[in-house]
């Protein structure tokens, strides 16, 4: 089409006037409007609400395990021990009573709570020295007892014929006291140091064989079975197979015996001498110092349950990783 053709139609065609009705498709086109116009007023008259932070959850979360914590672990045994404070108090208060009272305890023994790291030389050290020498008879003593308990339990628990001619030997040693074995460790060793300890190792070695043992015995046949197929053996079989089965077993064995570990050594210091806290408990005795022994004694009981916390949490970890491997 020539351009002249295109202006000619452009003015041929009909131009609504102002005013005059719309055609059918510009009412349609208008009906529409409206309606597009009030849903998007729609929307943006809506309030946007934020998501929540993620760290108030937390937070919450947070705070609510600390106050379960609280509850139900710290306050019944705060509660007990304030009770048993208070019973002790009123208790040792009267007069003529033999024992001294909780706040003569504290009065009569407050240098020693102060400056439990003094030195005086010799054996007038604080309570601090004399605990970490005992502990550190302990965990020379106890060490040797895993080793060779775990080792030995191991062996009876796996192979019948150990088993047979180890358990009644065991059976009867373990029921020898442990200060019935410390004359006998002095004449041998000619030493109180290293008697002390082999003290502590005879002590701690017997419940940790037979829990060990306990638990290889019952170490489920299927396990056996894989290790067969894949031909696991030494110590790939005692890593992979053995010890997520025996774990549980072997740690409440270890448990026992840091307990009897830290009992053996107090009874033992009391015999040997030098510095340590059996030896403390034992010296104040002769010095008719009541209050500093009944000191010694609320620390023994604090080392004692740390130990054995200590020994449960390795136990957790150690049975929680073999389990997920």
């Amino acid at each position: 089409m020539s351009s002249t053709s295109y202006l000619r139609a452009i003015d041929a065609a009909p131009v609504r006037a102002t005013g005059t009705a719309p055609n059918e498709s510009e009412e349609v086109l208008s009906e529409h409007q409206p309606a597009e116009k009030s849903t998007v007023e729609k929307h943006l008259s809506t309030p946007v609400i934020e998501p929540a932070s993620s760290g108030e959850p937390r937070k919450n979360n947070v705070f609510n395990r600390t106050g379960d914590f609280l509850l139900h672990q710290v306050l019944p045994p705060a509660i007990v021990v304030l009770l048993l404070l208070g019973v002790w108090e009123v208790l040792c208060s009267q007069p003529g009573s033999a024992l001294p009272s909780f706040t003569q305890v504290i009065s009569e023994t407050k240098e020693l709570i102060l400056h439990p790291f003094y030195d005086n030389g010799g054996n007038d050290v604080g309570l601090g020295w004399q605990l970490l020498a005992s502990l550190k008879r302990v965990a020379y003593g106890y060490s040797l007892a895993v080793f060779a308990g775990i080792a030995l339990g191991v062996l009876i628990g796996q192979f019948s014929w150990a088993m047979k001619g180890l358990d009644p030997l065991f059976q009867v040693l373990r029921t020898v006291p442990p200060l019935a074995w410390l004359p006998l460790s002095l004449a041998g060793f000619q030493d109180s140091h290293p008697s002390a300890i082999f003290v502590i190792f005879i002590t701690a070695i017997w419940p940790i064989i037979i829990n060990t043992s306990v638990g290889v015995r019952n170490i489920p046949e299927d396990y056996r079975n894989v290790a067969r197929v894949i031909r696991l053996k030494g110590l790939g079989y005692f890593w992979k197979i053995m010890l997520p089965a025996a774990a549980p077993y072997i740690f409440s064995g270890l448990r026992i015996g840091v307990g009897l570990s830290w009992l053996a050594i107090v009874a033992a210091e009391m015999l040997v001498g030098g510095v340590g806290i059996g030896f403390f408990i034992w010296d104040a005795w002769n010095s008719s110092l009541i209050s500093d022994i009944i000191l010694a004694l609320i620390y023994v009981g604090v080392v004692g349950f740390i130990l054995d916390r200590i020994v449960a949490y390795i136990g957790q970890i150690v049975t929680r990783s073999t389990s997920a491997s």
